[in-house]
């Protein structure tokens, strides 16, 4: 089976204004750079983004913030992108801010077919507003639903024909898990190999999760915030 496609803006063709889509990336690690710059490119707009965070200003899903083609984020924080904040403060972006943890685990329980957990996480606080809440054995908990998704971005550093991925370091924290919670993924590889040239045991991501992948190019090797040392 060859899922291959020859371009990052073939892969997006299809996405419609007002989706919902889950974005890989850790900071800006493992951020499906080409994806994301074909969609902005393609104009999409009245999107809902899934994403830890928002990268930077006019990287990742930065660039679709500064374009004003994202309706919602749902993320973790605002992090270093300023133009996030910059919407977020003045209410021109609608924003879900969810605990790291909280996050992951929703994504996870998507993808696994799970109606939803409780979590101590957020109890008592603003998350917490609207939901359904229980004790357990004498603990508080507040219960979390699922993070479905329209379409996943993830990106892995290598991935063979079939769609079978492999992840390295930092990439492995939110990629794999997204692949698995969204109607349509589409993955981008560092390297793009036959089936069989990676070892079963070393696959992340197995194929049956993946629509579409494609070898990506130009990746920028950014650092989200840079600490020197003195003089």
């Amino acid at each position: 089976m060859n899922k291959v496609v020859a371009t990052a803006a073939e892969a997006v063709a299809t996405i419609p204004d007002g989706a919902t889509i889950l974005m890989g990336g850790f900071g800006l690690c493992g951020v499906p750079e080409n994806l994301i710059k074909a969609l902005h490119a393609r104009g999409t707009t009245g999107l809902t983004v899934i994403s830890n965070n928002a990268g930077v200003d006019e990287f990742g899903a930065g660039m679709l913030l500064k374009a004003r083609q994202i309706k919602k984020m749902i993320a973790t924080y605002v992090g270093e992108n300023r133009e996030f904040e910059r919407q977020f403060l003045s209410g021109e972006i609608e924003v879900e801010l969810v605990p790291q943890g909280t996050l992951s685990e929703r994504i996870r329980a998507a993808g696994a077919g799970i109606g939803g957990f409780f979590t101590p996480t957020g109890y008592g606080t603003l998350v917490a507003e609207g939901k359904e809440t229980r004790t357990i054995d004498g603990k508080a908990y507040v219960f979390e639903k699922p993070l479905h998704a329209d379409f996943a971005f993830v990106k892995a550093w290598k991935g063979d024909r079939a769609g079978n991925l492999v992840y390295r370091r930092t990439a492995r924290n939110f990629n794999p898990m997204m692949a698995t919670a969204a109607r349509v993924t589409i993955a981008e590889v560092e390297q793009l190999v036959e089936p069989g040239a990676i070892d079963p045991d070393h696959v992340v991501t197995p194929g049956i999760f993946v629509t579409h992948i494609l070898q990506g190019e130009h990746y920028e090797k950014r650092i989200e915030k840079r600490t020197v040392r003195a003089d």
